[in-house]
């Protein structure tokens, strides 16, 4: 069997937030809640299961993902539409920008609970299947 990524913990301040928003943002399904947790299902089988946790333990994460132009386009109208401040670098030198990296477009911005999302366009490295 090929090793894949099934799911992963998310943990947020609020975890029905956490999900609603990354959601909305991604035009994805918040899932039925399975004991702690909000699942967010991704169209590579991953899940993304949203965990309510105290402030003072949730460490900041990267979450990179990989959206196709027209729902780049979707996303980063809604991430304006709500005014959240969007970067085109993980370090945030650069507000109000998109980047272009390996020929397709790139953002940053934050959830609710401070966890870096990052919307690309192209993996890195250039195209690959």
């Amino acid at each position: 069997m090929a090793i894949q990524l099934n799911h992963t913990i998310i943990h947020s301040r609020d975890n029905r937030e956490s999900a609603e928003f990354l959601a909305y943002f991604l035009d994805l399904e918040v899932g039925t809640p399975w004991g702690p947790f909000i699942p967010v299902d991704t169209a590579n089988g991953v899940t993304l299961d949203f965990a309510t946790a105290p402030a003072e333990s949730i460490t900041p994460q990267h979450y990179a993902f990989l959206v196709s132009e027209a729902e780049f386009d979707e996303a980063f109208e809604k991430i304006k539409r709500a005014k959240l401040t969007y970067y085109a670098d993980p370090h945030g030198l650069h507000p109000g920008e998109i980047n272009h990296n390996d020929g397709g477009r790139g953002v940053y911005f934050q959830d609710p609970s401070g966890h870096g999302m990052e919307l690309i366009t192209r993996p890195y490295g250039g195209f690959k299947e």
